[in-house]
């Protein structure tokens, strides 16, 4: 039972649930001749437990008080002062001012246990949370510093007879290890700006085409899967933040290539309307469940049919924070037949000054 209004100065809600109060009272002063003094009780009894549902315990006692004084003066004969006549209205005035109190105190206690039981299960969710990404960190890492590792041992062992094609094959594994090093810390990196806000987008023109071709440049050093590109051949200019499409760009691949098998197609298409370009990453692998699909962008999410791909489960929420940031849009669907797409939108200027050079 937590309350429902945003969490407000005791002031702000001191002054909100008064003028309540005093706005209903006045509407029964209004109509007392129609319902009479005993409803007025009941109406202003449930106005008070409403409150107790939305403002601290302090504003809540203060209007029970208020409003069984208010009752008093203004709706039990004889009206217009404190003096009570009949032994019955006495009891009932009482009665109400001890439900409206009891009840207040109730439903704050009641939402104090909740409160209480809800950063339980947050820490407990906190605890297992940290254990899966410890777990998945410790695996992500310890797996390329043992390659480099040996191999660095392997290369400086005096005793070696490796030919030079043998110390290619080291050095290209340790250059594989040191990228795959790199691309966990510049996750871990990103994700720590995106949470503490100081992402700040700068724009600048750019030829898409060179930038895709920039990304899969890059991924050639961690895999040799073939990228399919879908775009048209004169593609305009696009004024969007270079740095971050590109690591946008790079994540939704490189997480295509993670959870796939070597034969599998993966397709990048890019488009573009009058206002926005849409990018979207379509693998023909195993896909994710329905149920996958709702938590994918969340971090240190790993699909629960897929754990074995590796991944801290950072690429997708790092996709959604750098795409929110531009004011774009991220989705994920399941491909046809099978496989997973991911499908980005960003607001963006465009010039079509390549086009008419190609003209």
């Amino acid at each position: 039972m937590t309350g429902i209004l945003p969490k407000l100065s005791i002031k702000i809600q001191f002054f909100i649930a008064t003028a309540i109060v005093l706005l209903v009272s006045g509407l029964c002063f209004l109509a007392t001749g129609l319902i009479g003094y005993k409803i007025v009780a009941l109406i202003l009894l449930v106005v008070v437990s409403l409150q107790a549902l939305l403002f601290d315990i302090i504003p809540v006692v203060f209007c029970a008080l208020l409003s069984a004084f208010i009752w008093n003066f203004f709706f039990i004969p004889p009206r217009f002062t404190f003096h009570i006549a009949d032994t019955e209205d006495l009891l009932m005035f009482f009665l109400y001012f001890l439900i409206a109190l009891v009840h207040a105190v109730l439903t704050f206690k009641i939402r104090q246990a909740e409160k209480r039981a809800n950063l339980k299960k947050e820490n407990e969710r906190a605890v297992k949370l940290y254990h899966a990404v410890f777990n998945s960190l410790s695996h992500e890492l310890r797996t390329p510093i043992s390659t480099l590792i040996g191999a660095v041992d392997t290369l400086k062992n005096p005793s070696n007879t490796l030919n030079p094609h043998q110390e290619s094959v080291l050095l290209g594994e340790i250059e594989t290890a040191g990228l795959r090093l790199n691309q966990q810390v510049e996750n871990l990196l990103n994700i720590s700006r995106l949470e503490s806000g100081m992402i700040q987008p700068k724009t600048e023109w750019c030829d898409i085409q060179e930038l895709i071709n920039s990304v899969i440049q890059e991924l050639n050093y961690l895999s040799s899967r073939q990228i399919n590109v879908l775009m048209d051949k004169d593609f305009p200019l696009i004024k969007i933040d270079i740095g971050i499409m590109e690591l946008v760009l790079f994540n939704l691949i490189h997480n295509a290539i993670q959870h796939t098998e070597t034969d599998t197609r993966i397709e990048l298409e890019a488009k573009i309307d009058e206002e926005n370009i849409f990018f979207s990453v379509r693998d023909y692998g195993i896909g994710v469940s329905e149920k996958d699909l709702e938590y994918i962008f969340q971090k240190f999410y790993r699909s629960s049919d897929n754990k074995s791909s590796g991944g801290i489960g950072l690429g997708l929420s790092i996709v959604k924070g750098f795409i929110e940031s531009l004011n774009g849009t991220v989705t994920a669907y399941r491909t046809e037949p099978n496989g997973l797409t991911v499908a980005i939108t960003v607001p963006c200027e465009i010039s079509y000054i390549n086009r008419l050079k190609n003209e």
